[in-house]
Protein backbone atom coordinates (compact mmCIF):
# COMPACT_ATOMS: atom_id res chain seq x y z
CA UNK A 1 0.00 0.00 0.00
CA UNK A 2 3.18 2.46 0.75
CA UNK A 3 4.72 1.56 -2.43
CA UNK A 4 0.80 2.86 -4.21
CA UNK A 5 1.48 5.55 -2.61
CA UNK A 6 4.57 6.75 -3.05
CA UNK A 7 4.48 5.85 -7.00
CA UNK A 8 1.29 8.04 -7.20
CA UNK A 9 3.14 11.20 -4.86
CA UNK A 10 6.01 10.74 -7.62
CA UNK A 11 3.54 10.82 -10.67
CA UNK A 12 1.84 13.98 -9.13
CA UNK A 13 5.19 15.65 -9.36
CA UNK A 14 6.08 15.22 -12.84
CA UNK A 15 4.17 17.22 -14.65
CA UNK A 16 5.15 20.46 -11.72
CA UNK A 17 8.50 19.53 -12.70
CA UNK A 18 8.20 19.85 -16.49
CA UNK A 19 6.37 23.06 -16.00
CA UNK A 20 9.08 24.50 -14.00
CA UNK A 21 11.80 23.43 -16.36
CA UNK A 22 10.30 24.75 -19.50
CA UNK A 23 9.82 28.01 -17.32
CA UNK A 24 13.22 28.03 -16.83
CA UNK A 25 13.73 27.79 -20.37
CA UNK A 26 11.67 30.69 -21.62
CA UNK A 27 13.92 32.70 -19.21
CA UNK A 28 17.01 32.16 -21.04
CA UNK A 29 15.42 32.74 -24.20
CA UNK A 30 14.91 36.63 -23.33
CA UNK A 31 13.43 38.91 -25.93
CA UNK A 32 15.82 41.63 -26.97
CA UNK A 33 14.12 44.58 -26.33
CA UNK A 34 15.18 48.14 -28.16
CA UNK A 35 13.81 51.25 -26.77
CA UNK A 36 14.04 54.99 -27.77
CA UNK A 37 14.73 56.48 -24.32
CA UNK A 38 15.84 58.90 -22.05
CA UNK A 39 18.37 58.43 -18.69
CA UNK A 40 16.98 59.08 -15.49
CA UNK A 41 16.91 58.11 -12.16
CA UNK A 42 14.26 56.52 -10.10
CA UNK A 43 13.59 59.59 -8.07
CA UNK A 44 13.39 61.76 -10.81
CA UNK A 45 11.52 58.97 -13.03
CA UNK A 46 9.66 60.55 -16.37
CA UNK A 47 10.61 64.07 -15.21
CA UNK A 48 13.90 64.03 -17.17
CA UNK A 49 16.26 66.56 -15.99
CA UNK A 50 20.17 65.95 -16.23
CA UNK A 51 21.43 68.19 -13.64
CA UNK A 52 18.57 66.49 -10.75
CA UNK A 53 19.83 62.97 -12.13
CA UNK A 54 23.26 63.39 -11.89
CA UNK A 55 22.82 64.77 -8.44
CA UNK A 56 20.77 62.30 -7.53
CA UNK A 57 23.05 59.82 -8.75
CA UNK A 58 25.83 61.38 -6.51
CA UNK A 59 23.77 60.74 -3.39
CA UNK A 60 23.38 56.75 -4.41
CA UNK A 61 20.16 57.05 -7.03
CA UNK A 62 19.52 54.08 -9.09
CA UNK A 63 19.62 54.90 -12.79
CA UNK A 64 16.24 54.27 -15.03
CA UNK A 65 15.13 54.57 -18.56
CA UNK A 66 12.26 56.32 -19.45
CA UNK A 67 10.57 54.74 -22.12
CA UNK A 68 9.49 58.20 -24.72
CA UNK A 69 6.65 55.93 -26.28
CA UNK A 70 4.59 55.92 -22.80
CA UNK A 71 6.59 57.12 -20.11
CA UNK A 72 6.68 54.08 -18.53
CA UNK A 73 9.95 53.86 -15.81
CA UNK A 74 12.27 50.58 -15.97
CA UNK A 75 15.24 50.21 -13.64
CA UNK A 76 18.39 49.40 -15.27
CA UNK A 77 20.09 45.92 -13.92
CA UNK A 78 23.44 46.89 -14.95
CA UNK A 79 24.04 50.46 -13.80
CA UNK A 80 27.63 51.25 -15.26
CA UNK A 81 25.87 50.64 -18.62
CA UNK A 82 24.27 53.73 -18.86
CA UNK A 83 25.94 56.32 -16.51
CA UNK A 84 27.29 58.06 -19.00
CA UNK A 85 24.38 58.92 -20.91
CA UNK A 86 22.71 60.47 -17.34
CA UNK A 87 20.19 63.47 -19.22
CA UNK A 88 20.58 62.01 -22.76
CA UNK A 89 18.43 60.91 -25.45
CA UNK A 90 19.54 57.39 -26.07
CA UNK A 91 18.52 53.80 -28.00
CA UNK A 92 19.00 51.06 -25.62
CA UNK A 93 19.23 47.52 -26.33
CA UNK A 94 18.39 44.67 -23.99
CA UNK A 95 16.73 42.01 -22.11
CA UNK A 96 13.94 42.50 -19.49
CA UNK A 97 15.44 39.96 -16.36
CA UNK A 98 13.50 40.11 -12.85
CA UNK A 99 11.63 43.27 -13.50
CA UNK A 100 14.86 45.34 -14.80
CA UNK A 101 16.20 46.07 -18.07
CA UNK A 102 19.69 44.06 -18.65
CA UNK A 103 21.12 47.06 -21.00
CA UNK A 104 23.50 44.90 -24.06
CA UNK A 105 24.13 48.07 -25.46
CA UNK A 106 23.39 52.49 -25.78
CA UNK A 107 23.62 55.08 -28.20
CA UNK A 108 22.51 58.70 -28.23
CA UNK A 109 20.01 59.84 -30.35
CA UNK A 110 20.93 63.13 -32.78
CA UNK A 111 18.88 65.48 -33.20
CA UNK A 112 18.16 66.64 -36.35
CA UNK A 113 18.38 70.43 -36.74
CA UNK A 114 19.35 72.30 -39.34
Amino acid sequence: MKKHLLILALAGLLPALSVAKSNAAADTKAKVTVLDAWVSDEKCGAKVDAACAKKCLEQGAKLVVVNTTDKSVIPVANQNSVKAFVGQHVTVKGTMQNGALNVASVKPVVSKTK
